[in-house]
C-alpha cells in the first residue's frame, strides 16, 4: 500500500502543469510565415489552420509545441503567449490548461 502511494505521487508529479512562453503558430509553417505568401503573420497562422488543414502550436523559438485544444490559440495566431499545461514528451502535445498574451 505504501509503495502504491509513492508511485502514485511520483506519476503524478511528472505529469504537472508547466509555463511556456512563445509565439502561437501552426505545425506547417513552424517558425518562418513568410514563403506561404498569405500575408502577416497571424493571418497566415490562421489561413494555414483553416484552409491548409494545418494545427495550431506553440514555437518557443527553438522547438515547436503541437496544442491539443485547436479553440483556445486562435486569437493568439502570430503573437507571443504564455501556455499553462502538460507536456507529453512522446508526442510532443501539450495538454492545454490555459493560454494569455505574454507581458
Amino acid at each position: 500500500m505504501k509503495y502504491a502511494a509513492i508511485l502514485f505521487t511520483a506519476a503524478s508529479l511528472l505529469a504537472a502543469p508547466q509555463t511556456f512562453t512563445g509565439v502561437i503558430t501552426d505545425d506547417m509553417c513552424k517558425a518562418g510565415h513568410t514563403a506561404m505568401n498569405m500575408g502577416p503573420d497571424p493571418e497566415c497562422v490562421r489561413k494555414c489552420v483553416r484552409e491548409m488543414g494545418s494545427k495550431f502550436a506553440l514555437y518557443d523559438g527553438k522547438k515547436v509545441y503541437k496544442l491539443s485544444d485547436q479553440k483556445l490559440p486562435e486569437p493568439f495566431a502570430g503573437k507571443k503567449v504564455v501556455v499553462k499545461g502538460t507536456l507529453y514528451e512522446k508526442t510532443g502535445i501539450i495538454k492545454v490548461d490555459s493560454i494569455a498574451a505574454a507581458k
